[in-house]
């Protein structure tokens, strides 16, 4: 007879099937297939288990503070919720990216909020406090804004957009390795002058190559540093515009699209801006 949900058992027992057929690691490396099976099996269950257990008292809480028995349920659907988006979020997330230390705080606050459901409703279960002939007024209050809290963070977690990976960092990680890399390249021998005296006329260097930009409306802009000015904002507009990327707020223009531009080539920062239509006329 079994005992664990049919998918459940379907996990394990392809699990089992998988480690009979995967070639052995050596001895010393090799783990019991029990402890394996505890690590596979025994999180989610363990995860079950801790939330079946906290649910009664955070219902409890729910009931406390002023929802029916049936309503003050969602009150442990909040909490473990919560945890778990917060948890992920705040794992998934590179460090220094937008919304990571919301998610860390929030991951910690759900945790503490549960841990907090317990005790306190365990002291009103076993008579160390009394809600007779009512509750009390900072119960009420505080558990009555955990839901709209939880609201609140999670739609600020998922309004906060994730940085995308930048093409160079993706270009770098595909080239390929030389293997001939630390050995001393051999030194060309000098090139014999032509027989009429004249020097061999030098090769011009390589063209750098082209900038990668995360934002493709720098583009649109670069063009206007080759007069050797500094473009100002009407002008970056107007080129924006020409290129089809509509009306572009003045702050995006100079704190987004030049930054990038001038972050790839820093020369350009220090040229003299450029003269308005009128004075140059």
């Amino acid at each position: 007879m079994k005992l664990l949900p049919r998918n459940l058992w379907r996990r394990l027992t392809r699990s089992l099937r998988a480690r009979r057929t995967a070639p052995l690691p050596s001895s010393s490396a090799r783990i019991p297939w029990w402890a394996s099976l505890f690590t596979d099996a025994g999180r989610p269950i363990v995860a079950v288990l801790v939330m079946v257990m906290c649910a009664p008292g955070e219902h409890h809480l729910g009931v406390l503070a002023g929802w029916d028995t049936r309503l003050a349920w969602g009150m442990a659907s909040v909490l473990a919720a919560y945890a778990g988006i917060a948890a992920v979020v705040a794992s998934r997330r590179p460090k220094g990216a937008p919304g990571k230390t919301s998610a860390v705080v929030g991951a910690w606050l759900a945790l503490g909020a549960a841990m907090a459901a317990q005790p306190i409703s365990h002291l009103f279960v076993t008579g160390h406090w009394s809600a007779k002939p009512h509750a009390p007024a900072w119960l009420v209050i505080v558990v009555s804004c955990v839901p709209p809290l939880v609201l609140g963070h999670l739609l600020h977690l998922a309004a906060t957009p994730v940085p995308a990976p930048s093409t160079s960092v993706d270009t770098e990680q595909e080239t390929p390795v030389d293997e001939h890399a630390d050995e001393e390249p051999a030194t060309p021998a000098p090139a014999a002058p032509p027989a009429g005296g004249a020097p061999a006329p030098q090769q011009p260097p390589a063209a750098p190559p082209p900038v990668v930009y995360r934002d493709p409306r720098c583009a649109a802009i670069r063009p206007l540093y080759d007069g050797g000015t500094r473009p100002g904002t009407a002008a970056m507009r107007d080129a924006l515009e020409g290129a089809g990327y509509g009306r572009v707020g003045d702050s995006t223009i100079r704190g987004v699209i030049r930054a990038e531009v001038e972050e790839h080539e820093p020369q350009l920062a220090a040229y003299p801006p450029a003269l308005p239509a009128a004075h140059s006329a």
